[in-house]
């Protein structure tokens, strides 16, 4: 072969047509080397192997058809038009276009033959296709009829798909003359029956007329699932890369079952449960280790996870270390703040408070006393992590709703405390309870935990769905039980009124609410009011000196308020299950049975009422997110600009789901007996830059 021939490396500019402009255009679509276009995988295919006769085909059809010109004519009947008549001796059909050129129009002479491609619909005369692809054949041609199906590829501003496709068709040439290197095993491809690279990509850009297109439309066709599973594999190693990095650094070991633990949770004034006891059991071992511990703890709402979390911080403190508790919002700061100083403070524990709001001179003590290392456990937002603060010793890390800070994060973290060789242990926890396979591919970085079991005594909030048409029954019951002295969340998704959504906006409910219940206090809380008038209305809401507050989603992981027992949503059918359930665990912290209620707009469609059905069967915060991402997908789920969740460009994780277990055992395959695949498989789809490429 020629040595200097184009290969899949190479610039898109080698390609025939492509010049500095198109290929800069082309990057908007990603699209950088001659190797990116086999990975753009068609949208759809369009069937133009078959050339069909006008009098055969029907509405809804979209086929290819050709014919004669009988009569072109530009038309006035309420929008310029130009009509085209055309004839194969069959029957007619009309060519309907809005925008055209003059040179178009000149094109379709009579007796001219034209082959078109588009959507069949009825026309006030028969037949119609408007603004289809077409092509004036040259006299005696014959019009072109394809041996496979046709692709249609995702568009960007400036490239026709004709364009594309000819440019994908060069990449394909190329590619048989220099294939990808086939990176997986064959001994993982013959056990999961799944083709080469190259078969898989030639075949999903020129599919033979016989394919099944239902099964490539439903991503599950044997050549898709061979590019999606490369690509899972390719993340799930680089996050275990990261793992196996962080196994190799040191860590400060800190001996578990200290008699400062001990004192700590003996003077509780609750037991802990027995997956709370499990948990710090496994905490505790890790942080025995002379090298990080990365644990995730996933647990329902109310499980109990800020209690593990400070036994972890006892753990430490007992070692003669510092530990750092960061929570993504001040107010959950300051209720962690709350809950640590009343846990530790006959304990002999310094604390020390760091966030954005602070005062200068009140700063300036906490970085002193952090620095100096009197400070044993640190408590604040992400101010805790920014330039000027600098730790004596810390050596364990808490984050909390981790999910808001993402994997990027997570490793940046790894490097603030570190000293020398020595790395701060990592402990995260979310309320988002992760489904397996999709924890299994986001966090493969991370040892999982989960806190499967209530404090006794908490009961299952009670959760009915009523349509808005029933408020002012709602309103009612909201007023006896304020009324009793509860207290009630009325959330809104919007703070203003929408002409494009129809929701019930927050500004309305309140002014609303204010004059309905003239009798009782209510407050406002939402994302565009500074943090510190929020975190105020929070706070007298938490001081019981609010008894209704309306809020946005705002208060989603907020302030633990036990005497608030009810929870109105307002369109609660345009809300995500985990969402919702996360809205609805802020009730339920108290004695009193609670209820959420969940106010829908009519009618409601089936998926929506399936949806609603899911909360009102179940209070397990597991079930309700397995079914989440079952109907919105793991971006959804997670919220997938906050977590640094990857964007996957082949593989879905709701789909593809089944394929995770295969993934890791395939993943210690090639780790044992191929381990120079590994970094190959990660630069091909995750690029050079990863920190797969820190090895």
């Amino acid at each position: 072969m020629d040595e200097n021939a184009p290969g899949l490396s190479s610039p898109l500019t080698v390609l025939k047509g492509v010049g500095p402009a198109l290929a800069k255009t082309l990057s908007r679509l990603d699209l950088h080397r001659v190797g990116d276009l086999l990975f753009l995988l068609p949208l759809r295919y369009e069937d133009r192997t078959t050339l069909h006769r006008i009098g055969s085909v029907k509405p809804g059809m979209r086929c290819l058809v050709s014919g004669e010109v009988l009569l072109a004519e530009t038309v006035y009947r309420g929008r310029r038009s130009l009509l085209v008549r055309i004839s194969d001796g069959s029957g007619q059909m009309t060519l309907r276009f809005f925008y055209f050129s003059r040179q178009q129009e000149a094109q379709f002479t009579n007796g001219v033959s034209v082959s078109c491609f588009g959507d069949v619909r009825p026309g006030p005369v028969g037949l119609e296709m408007v603004h289809p692809e077409y092509r004036v054949l040259r006299k005696d041609q014959q019009p072109v009829v394809t041996d496979a199906l046709t692709p249609v590829y995702p568009m960007t501003e400036g490239v026709q798909q004709g364009r594309l496709r000819n440019l994908v068709a060069q990449a394909l040439t190329i590619m048989k003359k220099a294939p990808p290197a086939e990176l997986l095993p064959a001994e993982v491809l013959n056990e999961l029956d799944l083709p080469t690279l190259s078969a898989a990509l030639q075949y999903l850009h020129s599919p033979p007329p016989d394919t099944d297109l239902a099964s490539i439309e439903t991503g599950r066709h044997p050549c898709q699932m061979r590019l999606s599973f490369e690509e899972l594999l390719a993340h799930y190693m680089s996050l275990r890369h990261l793992r196996n990095l962080a196994n190799q650094e040191g860590a400060q070991p800190l001996e578990a079952g200290s008699a400062l633990q001990r004192r700590f949770i003996d003077s509780l004034p609750y037991t802990l449960t027995g997956a709370q006891n499990r948990v710090i059991a496994e905490i505790g071992a890790d942080l025995q280790e002379p090298h990080p511990m990365m644990r995730l703890i996933q647990g329902d709402v109310g499980s109990g996870k800020t209690v593990v979390a400070a036994a972890a911080c006892a753990q430490a403190v007992a070692g003669g270390v510092q530990a750092a508790v960061m929570a993504p919002t001040e107010l959950l700061a300051e209720q962690h703040w709350s809950s640590f100083c009343g846990w530790f403070k006959d304990l002999g524990i310094e604390l020390a408070w760091l966030s954005g709001s602070q005062k200068k001179s009140q700063r300036q003590t906490s970085l002193e006393a952090i620095s100096s290392g009197q400070a044993n456990i640190v408590i604040g937002t992400h101010a805790l992590f920014q330039e000027g603060v600098e730790f004596s010793n810390l050596a364990l890390v808490v984050i909390d709703e981790q999910h808001r800070f993402g994997v990027h994060q997570r490793v940046a973290l790894r490097d603030k405390g570190a000293s020398g060789k020595v790395h701060p242990h990592q402990l995260v926890m979310t309320a988002t309870p992760i489904p397996r396979t999709l924890a299994m591919a986001a966090y493969a970085d991370l040892d999982t935990s989960i806190i499967d079991e209530l404090p006794p005594g908490r009961q299952p909030v009670t959760t009915i769905a009523l349509p808005d048409t029933r408020r002012a029954e709602v309103i009612g019951r909201v007023r006896d039980a304020c009324s009793d002295g509860q207290q009630a969340y009325w959330v809104c998704p919007l703070i203003d009124e929408s002409e494009v959504l129809d929701y019930q906006a927050a500004e309305a409910s309140y002014q609303m609410l204010t004059e309905s219940l003239a009798s009782l206090r209510v407050g406002m809380v939402h994302g565009r009011m500074k943090n510190s008038a929020r975190d105020k209305v929070m706070r007298a809401f938490k001081c019981g000196e609010i008894d209704v507050l309306v809020a946005t989603t705002v208060i989603e992981v907020g302030v633990d308020v036990p005497n608030a027992s009810l929870m109105i949503i307002e369109n609660s059918e345009r809300m995500g299950l985990s969402q919702l359930h996360q809205l609805r665990g802020r009730v339920g912290r108290g004695a009193e049975q609670s209820h959420c209620v969940m106010l829908y707009k009519q009618p409601l469609g089936q998926l929506a009422k399936s949806r609603l059905g899911v909360l009102r069967e179940t209070n397990d915060g597991f079930v309700v997110a397995q079914r989440d991402l079952e109907l919105r997908g793991p971006g959804e789920l997670l919220g997938t600009k906050q977590t640094g969740l990857p964007d996957y460009r082949i593989a879905n994780l709701v789909r593809d789901a089944d394929l995770m277990p295969a993934v890791q055992k395939a993943a210690e395959v090639i780790h044992l007996s191929h381990a120079k695949s590994e970094y190959h498989i990660v630069s091909r789809w995750l690029g050079h830059a990863h920190h797969y490429g820190k090895v």
